[in-house]
Parts: C-alpha cells; structure tokens; sequence
C-alpha cells in the first residue's frame, strides 16, 4: 500500500520530471562529449592524410611520375607509414604503384574525400578495415590516392560511444532508485501525520504525531504541530472552564432575580418593596452584563484587531492617571497609593488597552492587598525595555497558582466571597499578548510584586 501511494504521489511525479530534465541534460552534455572526441580524432586523422597527399603531390610536380612512383614504393616499405594506403593509377584507373590492388569502386569524384572498405586479403577473410582517404587528378590525368586505416578510431569512439549510453543509463536507474527512496521516506512520514490526524479525528486531542529523533525538517514539522495541538486542548480544556464557571457564576445572581421576581408575582403590590426588588434586581442584572462585557472585550483584544491604534506613549503618565483615578478609593481603605521611577517610560500601544490593564493591576492589589497596607507603581526602563511593576504588600499567591490566576473566571480560594468576576487578570493578559509583553510575578516579602515587561518602543 506504501509502495502504491509512493507511485502515484505528486513527489514521485516531480521527481521524475527532474530525473527527466537531468537525463536530458545529461545526453546533451555526453553526445557534445562524443561528438567533440570523434570530430578530434577524425581531424587529426584528416591533417595527416593532407600532409601526405600533399608531400606526394610535390614529388609528382617535381620528379613527375616516375618520381613519385619511387616515393610510394619507399613509403609502403617504411614501418611508420604502416597505416598508410597508396595507390597511383594511369587515366584508364590502371594502377602504376601502391599497396591497393585496385582503384576503390566508390571513389567516382576527380578529386575529394572518400571512405570504403578494403579489399578481401583472402577469400575466408572476415575483417575488411574501414579507409579513409584523399584522392586526386593529376593534369595528365594520372590519379592518386591517399588514405589511412580508421578502424581503430571508429572502435574507439564506438567505445567512448557505449560508455557514454551506460553511464547515462546508470544514472538514470540510481536517479531513479534514490528518489523511489525519497519518495517513499516522504510520503511515510506524510502518512504518519495522517493516521495521527485521523486517530485525533476519532478520538480526541490526546494523540500526537511521533517523532524519529533526525531533527530534519519533517520531525520539525512534526514538533510544531504538536505544539499546536497541544495549544488547542489548552484552548479547548480553557473553553470548557470558562463554560463551566460562566455557569456558575451566573447561575447565582439569576437564581436571585428569579426568587424576587416569584415571590414579587404572588405578593400584594407594595411600592416601597417593589422599588427595593427593582433596584436589586436592576443590581444583579448590572453584574451579569458585566461579566459579558467583559468577555467581549477580551475576546476584541485577543483578535488584535486594535493593533491600528498603536502609537508612542508614555507608560509614567498613564500610570500617574490610575493612581489619581484610584486614590480616593485607597484612602477609603486607609492603603497608601503612590508612583514612583522614571518620568519617561515610553512603549508603543494602545494607550486606552495599557490604561485597562494598569488599572486592574491596581484595582487587585487594593483589593487583595492588607488593610492599612502600600501599593506601589514603579515605572523603569531596564536594558532598553519599559517595566512597570505593581507591589503590594498583601498574602499575595502562591507560586503554583501564578499560572492560573490569569484564566478567565479562575479566582483563589480567599478571594472567592470578595467582589469581582475573575476577569480582570485576564483582561490583562491579552493586553500584555496584544503588546507582545511579558508578565513577570515575583514576592515581593510580603506580598506580590507584578511586572509587564514591554518591547522596545518603535522609533
């Protein structure tokens, strides 16, 4: 079955267009190789034909033909013109001297090039050598022929000729071979991630695309979505708590309203009553609507669609708003409210979302901070980067719920009965994911110190 889906995979196409395009190209590359040695070893053949019919030609100028009959009969005698074919005949093709018994057949042009076949040594001979030769008039009309056995260049560009064909057929095979193999290692690990994505399907989230340790590019591929899937049953197991505690703490406040309302229905009208029963009612109604704007407005910021209303702004300013915004309310509780750090802190944001998220920080730690106690807002720019810190000195939390409290709804076991929905931390942080901000929770001996530490503002 993996052998058929390897077959007919796009990559086992594509992989043999290129092996295609290779092969081409490689043909092109040994056939230019071929032809440029068979044109080499033709032409220096070709100069030495030249170079000897010419010297013949200068003897016969010289020495007329009886000259050149002594030059032929010394050249078929010497060793190094071994390979050398002679023959000189009158106007009637008779010949007068050389080492060919006859005038070739096929040389029918007066002058020029030409190839045959010698003559049979013997009746039973199989091996005629094929000749190449250079053939011309005389004005008198005596006619000459020189020429020279290419046999061994035709066996050795034959030769050359095969081992090209082979090594283009070999690498066409093993081309072929490797990317079968690719192919098939590729479309395994695709069909990995399928059978996991259709045990997923099946069965849930809890399944995962297995890794084989070669750190390349598909066990990449296959880390990110596993850390993908690990963020949706996050989100997933998020969804469900939000379910649950938007049910929960709903379900309190409409059971309220319910009761009045019921009992309201079978009572007589008594308007003082009424008036009380409206204005709790209108109370609890207020609460829900909270909640619900709420989690629209963390549901906007987590869609980052406020990214356009990013400008410079000072992060010491708009902390010295919350604090003035909040300091009546801090001196009600008898807390002391007060900023310090630098004057200039500047960040790139929503100024609007970063007031929010300040104020919430704030509001907590009044809230959940000691009666009588401090908080402090210290804004700084650390290494370059702008921090703005909210100390208090309260129970604060405990390090195995740092991770926790900022999920909606979540709320500590002591702060269960105060007042507030378990949103504001939230809120906070998907400002701080909107701004690419980190939050930092540290104790602060007694109590929590938080710090959001933003990016470099863009200049």
């Amino acid at each position: 079955m993996l052998l058929a889906k390897t077959l007919t995979s796009s990559t086992f196409k594509q992989a043999l267009i290129a092996i295609g395009a290779f092969g081409v190209i490689v043909s092109a590359l040994f056939s230019y190789v071929y032809l440029s040695t068979s044109s080499y070893v033709r032409s220096r053949s070709d100069r030495a034909i030249v170079t000897e019919y010419s010297s013949l030609q200068s003897a016969y100028e010289r020495s007329g033909r009886d000259g050149l009959i002594a030059l032929i009969q010394q050249r078929i005698g010497d060793k190094s013109f071994a390979d050398n074919v002679y023959i000189l005949t009158d106007p009637s093709l008779a010949p007068l001297a050389g080492n060919l018994k006859a005038w070739p057949s096929t040389a029918t042009a007066a002058r020029g090039w030409t190839e045959f076949r010698a003559p049979k040594s013997s009746p039973n001979a199989t091996n005629r050598p094929l000749l190449r030769a250079m053939l011309g008039t005389f004005p008198s009309g005596d006619r000459l022929l020189v020429g020279r056995d290419i046999g061994d260049l035709d066996s050795f560009t034959d030769r050359i000729k095969t081992a090209v064909i082979s090594v283009a057929a070999l690498l066409v095979v093993v081309a072929g071979f490797a990317s079968i193999l690719v192919t098939r290692r590729t479309v395994g690990r695709i069909e990995s991630i399928n059978a996991t994505s259709r045990a997923i399907m099946q069965s849930g989230l809890d399944q995962r695309i297995p890794l084989r340790g070669t750190n390349d590019e598909w066990d990449s591929v296959a880390e990110n979505l596993n850390q993908m899937l690990d963020r949706i049953e996050t989100l997933m197991a998020e969804v469900k708590q939000v379910s649950d505690n938007v049910a929960h703490d709903l379900r309190t406040p409409l059971t309220r309203m319910r009761g009045r309302l019921e009992r309201a229905y079978h009572s007589q009208r008594i308007g003082e009553h009424d008036q009380v029963l409206i204005g709790d009612t209108i109370a609890d109604l207020d609460a829900v609507l909270r909640i619900f704007v709420s989690i629209t407005r963390i549901a906007q910021i987590e869609t980052q669609a406020r990214k356009g209303a990013f400008r410079t702004v000072n992060l010491a300013e708009i902390a010295g708003e919350v604090v003035e915004l909040y300091d009546a309310a801090a001196e009600q509780d008898g807390t002391l409210l007060t900023v310090a750090g630098d004057r200039e802190v500047l960040v790139t944001g929503d100024r609007d979302l970063i007031f929010d998220a300040i104020a919430n920080l704030v509001d907590n730690a009044l809230k959940h901070g000691r009666a009588g106690g401090q908080v402090v807002v210290t804004n700084e720019n650390i290494d370059g980067r702008p921090v703005i810190s909210i100390a208090d000195d309260g129970p604060g939390i405990p390090a195995d719920e740092h991770e926790h409290v900022f999920k909606r709804f979540y709320r500590l076991e002591q702060s269960r009965y105060a007042s507030g929905n378990g949103l504001g931390l939230s809120l906070v942080a998907a400002v701080a994911r909107l701004h690419d901000a980190r939050i930092e929770m540290l104790d602060n001996s007694p109590g929590l110190k938080l710090k959001l530490w933003f990016s470099a503002p863009i200049r």
